[in-house]
């Protein structure tokens, strides 16, 4: 594996290099998305908010879940809200990533094509995605009367997640080339880590024997600071700087791995 790769900087020079044309790719995957379909981009609204409802229904009435008391004063949906936000960024942009390369052999196939910004496009339309439910999510803080202004540091509090979501498309793009069945096993993979994060519940409510493995989990950490900036409580930096580290590593070893296996795309392609 080349030691050039194995830089951050070589990932801020491809997204900097290339924003126009990343941009480009992410408006047109989300327009294609629902082109054609009755409400339109209004399901970028519908989705996450029926989800939401079922959750609500199953885990604050059918369950009667109860959050601690430093989020009790926070209304159960938004508390589930918060981190469903979170959660579906990372899973949405990992869950496509299989496909983002291979189901693209014509872009592969263009020698000055810059391949390694198509497992981004995932991510990008994540983020459009998160970002009007951002806007739902303070909308509703509003109206309940329970707006924080520590909700800014929202987007700066999943940093870490969007870079382990960079990082694992980024190998989970390049494996799909190589792999088909990649496809079926991390859309699974992803529903199990899903009800394995302190997304339905906190980590605090999870058994004591395996606590440590919630504490270990970067995801979890990242949806636990953006829940407390969202309920005003206190934020652990700690906990999110280690969280920060470990998606750096991860990204700088994701866009490494990638490099080193895009000469053989167009030839598996």
């Amino acid at each position: 594996m080349n030691i050039r790769y194995l830089s951050p900087w070589s990932i801020v020079r491809a997204l900097v290099d290339h924003h126009y044309l990343l941009g480009q790719l992410i408006k047109r995957d989300v327009l294609l998305r629902y082109r054609g379909a009755y409400f339109g981009l209004l399901w970028v609204f519908l989705n996450p908010l029926l989800m939401l409802g079922i959750f609500v229904f199953v885990f604050g009435y059918i369950f009667q879940s109860r959050w601690p008391v430093q989020y009790s004063h926070i209304p159960f949906a938004i508390n589930l809200y918060c981190g469903l936000i979170a959660f579906n960024i990372f899973g949405e942009a990992v869950s496509r990533s299989p496909s983002a390369v291979r189901g693209q052999p014509s872009y592969v196939k263009k020698i000055i094509f810059p391949v390694e910004i198509l497992p981004i496009v995932p991510l990008g339309a994540a983020l459009v995605h998160g970002a009007f439910n951002f806007l739902i999510l303070i909308a509703a803080l509003l109206w309940t009367g329970h707006f924080s202004a520590q909700i800014i540091l929202y987007p700066l509090l999943l940093l870490p997640l969007l870079l382990l979501a960079l990082g694992a498309s980024w190998f989970l793009a390049a494996w799909g080339v190589f792999i088909k069945d990649m496809a079926q096993i991390v859309p699974l993979f992803v529903q199990m880590l899903f009800f394995l994060s302190p997304i339905l519940y906190t980590a605090s409510m999870a058994p004591e024997v395996v606590r440590p493995l919630y504490e270990l989990n970067p995801i979890g950490a990242v949806i636990e600071v953006c829940r407390a900036a969202v309920s005003g409580a206190t934020i652990d930096w700690a906990a999110w700087g280690v969280s920060l580290g470990i998606g750096v590593v991860a990204a700088v070893l994701g866009q490494a791995f990638f490099q080193h296996s895009r000469d053989e795309f167009a030839d598996v392609l």
